[in-house]
């Protein structure tokens, strides 16, 4: 019987790769992922599909009838694919397969390293998809740090933050396309993070005072 893998592939670069995600795309007929996470496997032999966020309900329900048709097929996740990854959408699409769910170094952890936070004791929230929601603001005042996925720009969520009336010189953190070798750490106010500029990979941080 065919199988489903869900790959984790680490916060982007390939020294966070984990040796179980490189056995399952050794021995996998077909991989699919988004062009960054396909980089990360260059001797890859078999079938390729790109994933984009506009592709990506359409290649999810691709990849699961090519496990119908009998391929075993790995869907490449960045960061973990339990946490806001591919393993939520998968799961509402079908619950009978033969999934296998192969973890991964999240971002999150990265970042928490970085700033040598436990991250065990953080507040962890994805805006991925949902836009700059008020659900962040029930979080921020728990004494805890809450450490975010942007839905995309992170001085947008800034920008909100501010005119949600949290303090300009809240303490924070953006951690900026981690394991990259232009991987960037700032940590200034909320203020001065709604007046820059950084790509679209990030985590942030809003420390708790």
């Amino acid at each position: 019987m065919a199988k489903l893998y869900l790959v984790g592939t680490g916060p982007g670069s390939s020294d966070y790769l984990t040796k179980a995600a490189i056995k399952v795309a050794e021995s996998i007929d077909v991989l699919v992922g988004s062009q960054r996470a396909l980089d990360l496997f260059p001797g890859f032999s078999g079938e390729t599909l790109v994933l984009r966020a506009r592709n990506m309900d359409e290649m999810m329900k691709k990849s699961i009838s090519l496990v119908d048709e009998g391929k075993d097929v790995a869907i490449l996740s960045t960061g973990d694919p339990g946490f806001s990854g591919v393993l939520k959408p998968i799961l509402r699409l079908r619950d009978d397969l033969d999934l296998e769910v192969v973890p991964g170094i999240s971002s999150l952890q990265l970042a928490a390293a970085r700033l040598q936070i436990p991250w065990d004791e953080v507040n962890l929230l994805t805006l991925h998809g949902k836009g700059n929601s008020e659900v962040i603001l029930g979080f921020l005042d728990n004494e805890k740090p809450t450490m975010v996925l942007p839905d995309f720009r992170v001085e947008q969520l800034a920008q909100f933050l501010l005119e949600n009336g949290v303090n300009p010189e809240r303490r924070v953190a953006v951690c900026e396309k981690l394991s990259y070798p232009d991987e960037r750490v700032f940590k200034g106010s909320l203020e001065e993070v709604a007046d820059m500029e950084f790509s679209y990979l990030c985590v942030m941080v809003i420390y708790s005072k």
